[in-house]
């Protein structure tokens, strides 16, 4: 299990706090006045984290099953209740869904391992994960008996940017385009929450030998030749870092739902992105079918149809992921006595919500509010799933462990501590390896 290691050799909060900010890439060492990150880090046994690693590794190898069976049975697909957009980012990608995944996972008392989700669409955290080990790590007394997992998280992640990189026949490189290869990052420019990772991405990419360009959907462009530009820049890679849903038509999960203010799908942008993939013109990381495997509705499909995968993927579902069915597959009765007669037993989260929106934790809440939850969510658009209790640190947090995927391989760890269920207020916490138990070091 996770240990709470000593502190590293920093005189305060502050001084730590100013290390980081040294960085100029994370600027935000509190939130609301409160303390974001844990200086004591997290130290696992090597055999836990490659246990760990194990299950996002097969939790990932499932959904690539899921996405071939999609594929080839296209009317399962309805399961989904995917809008007109949504459906056309799936079909458009031909399956295509993974470039980086980042899969929650959770530690058990008796050491058994449970997900709560996967972020296959546009997963962070990785700013925090490579800048808090890096700092921690070089404050950190006895380093000899530690390992950084993430200390070669840089050079995993531009190896699979590299391998989406375009190549042209020979005697058709586009004229007057650079011999270096050009991304486009698109994110939501408005929000800040992930600029620290952009200017990373940024950073990291350039020192691959990429050209990098940063903008949101709507700065992208069509050249003549149906390639695509973003500042009239012409872009081989699009480094998608703005949700699938964001892109397609926005409805309410809720019965009672407000209206988006901003409801349409991006239209134009998509087309744009779409033609130029069609043409060979643009690799796009994520890739579109990432609509697909970001939906939590995919843990309900791996409960209703188990007869449609491997051996090997069916006891991946019953290792590593709750019991989970949509809502709309409950039956009053079950209803009446189950969900609403035991909320402890349940969580409920709609299809396309992450970081703790949309996730209702029955224990977590009053009746009140789990009723009326229930009963105002469109029931194709949540699923409800088996509660577990993880097992808390010894001063009483849940560690959230978010192991990354880069081209289907586990290559780093960002860990999060939250007294209840992972969300924006969770800390962020250094994770190191240790290879040699205390004990054995004194023996």
């Amino acid at each position: 299990m996770a240990i709470m290691a000593m502190l590293p050799n920093f005189p305060s909060y502050a001084s730590f706090a100013e290390a980081l900010q040294r960085t100029n890439r994370i600027s935000d060492p509190w939130l609301d006045g409160k303390e974001r990150f844990r200086l004591a880090p997290i130290i696992l046994p090597e055999s836990t984290y490659l246990r760990l690693c194990e299950a996002a590794e097969r939790i990932g190898a499932l959904y690539d099953e899921l996405c071939t069976i999609i594929l080839k049975t296209p009317s399962l697909l309805d399961f989904f209740s995917l809008t007109p957009y949504e459906r056309l980012m799936w079909f458009a990608s031909g399956g295509e869904w993974h470039g980086i995944a980042r899969l929650d996972l959770f530690l058990l008392a008796d050491g058994t391992i449970r997900t709560c989700e996967m972020n296959s669409d546009t997963p962070s955290g990785e700013a925090e994960a490579v800048l808090l080990n890096d700092i921690v790590f070089a404050a950190m007394p006895h380093q000899q008996a530690l390992v950084n997992p993430n200390a070669h998280f840089i050079h995993s992640f531009s190896t699979m940017v590299k391998s989406f990189s375009t190549t042209y026949p020979h005697d058709s490189q586009p004229q007057g385009h650079s011999s270096k290869q050009r991304i486009g990052i698109v994110f939501p420019t408005e929000q800040p929450e992930d600029l620290s990772m952009m200017l990373c991405y940024h950073e990291w990419l350039t020192a691959a030998g990429f050209e990098v360009v940063l903008g949101s959907p709507y700065n992208l462009h069509m050249l003549g030749d149906s390639s695509a530009a973003m500042f009239d820049e012409k872009i081989d890679i699009l480094l998608r870092h703005y949700k699938t849903d964001w892109w397609a038509e926005r409805e309410s999960v809720w019965l009672d739902g407000a209206d988006f203010p901003d409801p349409d799908p991006l239209h134009r942008e998509l087309a744009i992105a779409l033609e130029a993939a069609s043409n060979g013109r643009l690799r796009i990381v994520n890739p579109f079918g990432a609509v697909l495997t970001q939906n939590k509705i995919t843990m309900a499909f791996f409960y209703q149809f188990p007869e449609l995968f491997s051996s090997f993927a069916q006891e991946t579902i019953h290792r590593y992921i709750p019991p989970t069915q949509r809502l709309c597959d409950i039956d009053e009765e079950t209803r009446q006595k189950n969900l609403l007669g035991k909320q402890h037993n349940y969580v409920l989260k709609s299809d396309y919500g992450c970081e703790g929106d949309e996730v209702i934790v029955g224990q977590n809440v009053t009746a009140d509010i789990w009723q009326r939850s229930v009963q105002q969510a469109i029931p194709t658009r949540w699923i409800v799933q088996e509660f577990f209790d993880a097992a808390p640190t010894q001063d009483g947090y849940i560690p959230n462990y978010g192991v990354y995927l880069l081209g289907g391989k586990a290559r780093g760890i960002y860990t999060r501590l939250a007294p209840t269920q992972t969300d924006y207020r969770s800390l962020s916490v250094a994770t190191f390896l240790q290879t040699t138990l205390p004990d054995e070091r004194h023996s």
